[in-house]
């Protein structure tokens, strides 16, 4: 495709929150940056001015100090404005009037309203009752909820304390909130009383009971009435609910901890499919400096916004979500299924609510497509500008059919990052056209590369995604790694001095970025290296296919690639679709990418947080075990994938 599938009109590109800050850098260091390219290479080029001019532009509360980098040489090592204190709660709590800072709707549902006002209110008599109750700074303060506001509630007055906050949702399992929060040692744990999804109601009150017994740290157990306005707290040690927790407060100033840049602010978790999963620290000042950067200028979210993104509470989305108050942003909070009661829940709200950011999953855009929706010829979207995804790769058919269904006059940004940095390697600009199945850029102030096998920069050829130089919202560590020897071998490990991130990924000629999967999961035939996301994208064009999951299978001394398919309700798979499955392989990719094997499948196993597990399902096939079951939502689907016949043969 020779023309971008949107442009900037003069009027946003003149508009956009990023043509002030090219105006007060052109200003203050004489660099005229007119457009998107000149901005990134000089914000890797000059890393202090650009983070220190970021800070001024989205006027950071806090002292910033006179040193912004030292020891810029070294991965890990690098310090991040070294002088600077700060509190991630006094930013984002800045905003104190009346005007709407959340508005949560349940499956159930329930509607509720807060007020910049009743925020800051309700934080201060939650930092009074969890000081109370023994939480001072570098504790941990757990919360098994759902999207729903006291989760943010929870989140700042634990910051403003200085304290550590840590959350899950609340379909995990008793073991899958044990291996995190066991880890962590938390002093008190919040928690719903169950929750709502797909119509049916889930009460946690014994899951809370036994996970309550089994965390010796805990000083109190706060129970949020969700699904009951009287839980049962029988039998929960020290628990009492929301309400009687923070009865004894008034509201009135808070006294914001000001701590230094790299000060813990949230542990947040890998996957964990491949053991207990990893304890991820990030910093007070990293954290809060780059969502400012990702709301403001990549996404172009101005105060008074309207920003929704479907996530839960136990992927990173929600911790960049919920930074957008920082912005004065109101945040649209959704908690229960996508598609309950209806396919359009999710656009009924966006039109009620006029979203004018509207955040969620590529899985959840190719089901739209699937379904054949057209929410833009059924609501009014006016007020929409920015669509974002994430999660996994988006076809270049998910492009054309959010343009084609949903906004022609729309910003999608495509976005790419992880649980590693709470945010996004690349991603999207106001500034830049989209393309078919491309991400826009790389994120300003972010040394973004890709590696061939001998560690050379490469331009159009696939290889790993790096980072070749200190970013601020790098890790401020691992818990429970002293010598920081997990941290190191997590990222640094394959090229030193370098961050590896584990994305198998492509720059253009153009300069934007398309990600083909992550790299442990590369197929390799023949010594051909392959990422899935390229067969997933032809697999997935086709009506009968909802979703694929592909696999290398050790085989014949080499390597044969299988793949397994969910196909629609009464759809078998037969040779006459194998054959059309292969042949659109393909025809758009290489002789390379056609599976050997082809399995129909009923369901295919992912995380908590939406994304398929390769690694997992390979293991299964392969007879080796799966070390962590309960980081999955749907374990159960593994076994179908166990000694299966068709993959016994050639």
């Amino acid at each position: 495709m020779n023309e971008p599938l949107w442009s900037p009109s003069p009027e946003r590109f003149a508009e956009a929150n990023l043509a002030r800050f090219a105006r007060q850098v052109e200003r203050d260091f004489g660099v005229k940056a007119a457009d998107y390219d000149t901005l990134y290479a000089w914000s890797v080029r000059e890393p202090e001015r650009f983070w220190s001019a970021l800070w001024d532009f989205c006027e950071v509360i806090g002292h910033k100090g006179e040193r912004v980098l030292i020891d810029a040489d070294l991965m890990p090592g690098a310090q991040w404005f070294p002088d600077a204190k700060l509190n991630y709660a006094e930013n984002q709590l800045r905003r104190r009037d009346d005007a709407p800072a959340m508005v949560f709707r349940g499956e159930n549902k329930v509607r509720r309203n807060l007020t910049f006002r009743e925020v800051h209110q309700t934080v201060s008599r939650l930092a009074q009752a969890l000081r109370n109750a023994g939480v001072g700074p570098g504790d941990r303060v757990a919360a098994i909820v759902a999207n729903m506001p006291e989760a943010i509630l929870g989140l700042l007055a634990t910051s403003s304390i200085g304290a550590i906050w840590s959350s899950c949702s609340p379909d995990f399992g008793v073991q899958g909130v044990l291996d995190r929060f066991g880890q962590i040692e938390p002093k008190v744990l919040l928690s719903v009383d169950g929750y709502f999804y797909g119509g049916k109601t889930h009460d946690n009150l014994a899951k809370l009971k036994d996970i309550a017994s089994r965390l010796p740290s805990l000083n109190r157990v706060v129970v949020i009435p969700y699904i009951s306005d009287l839980p049962d707290l029988a039998g929960i040690a020290g628990a009492s609910t929301w309400g009687t927790f923070l009865e004894p407060f008034s509201s009135g100033e808070i006294a914001f901890a000001r701590l230094p840049f790299n000060h813990p602010l949230a542990i947040l978790y890998s996957s964990g499919t491949t053991g207990v999963p990893k304890c991820i620290v990030h910093g007070q000042g990293g954290t809060l400096l780059q969502h400012l950067k990702e709301h403001q200028l990549q996404t172009d979210v101005k105060r008074d916004d309207r920003l929704f993104y479907f996530t839960t509470c136990g992927w990173m989305m929600w911790n960049w979500l919920a930074s957008g108050l920082a912005t004065g942003a109101t945040l649209l909070l959704y908690d229960g299924s996508p598609f309950y009661p209806g396919a359009n829940v999710l656009w009924d709200f966006a039109e009620q609510e006029r979203m004018t950011v509207f955040g969620t999953s590529a899985k959840y855009i190719d089901a739209l497509a699937k379904l054949r929706l057209a929410p833009g010829e059924t609501h009014d979207l006016t007020a929409l500008r920015t669509m974002t995804s994430t999660g996994s790769p988006l076809a270049a058919e998910s492009f054309e059919y959010v343009y084609r269904s949903i906004k022609s006059d729309l910003l999608l940004s495509s976005i790419s990052g992880g649980t590693d940095i709470v945010s996004c390697f690349v991603l999207g600009s106001p500034w830049l056209p989209v393309w078919r199945g491309e991400i826009q850029c790389r994120g300003l102030g972010l040394k973004v590369e890709v590696y061939d096998d001998g560690a050379a920069p490469v331009v159009g050829e696939k290889g790993e995604l790096v980072c070749t130089a200190p970013f601020p919202c790098m890790p401020v560590g691992f818990w429970n790694d002293p010598d920081g020897a997990k941290y190191h071998a997590a990222y640094f490990e394959r090229f030193p001095n370098v961050w590896c991130h584990g994305d198998w990924m492509e720059i253009t000629a153009r300069g934007t970025c398309i990600i083909y999967g992550r790299s442990d999961a590369v197929l390799n035939p023949g010594g051909v290296r392959i990422g899935t996301a390229e067969i997933y994208r032809q697999v997935e064009k086709l009506d009968e296919v909802i979703e694929s999951i592909v696999i290398g299978q050790d085989w014949d001394n080499d390597v044969r690639v299988v793949l397994f398919v969910r196909l629609r309700d009464g759809v078998v798979l037969d040779a006459a679709l194998a054959k059309r499955i292969k042949d659109e392989i393909k025809s758009n990719t290489t002789p390379r990418h056609v599976p050997a094997k082809i399995v129909q499948v009923a369901d295919i196993p992912r995380t908590k947080s939406g994304k398929i597990v390769e690694l997992a399902v390979r293991n299964v096939v392969h007879g080796r075990p799966v070390k962590n079951r309960e980081a999955l939502a749907n374990p159960e689907a593994l076994e179908l994938y166990r000694d299966l016949p068709e993959l016994a043969v050639k």
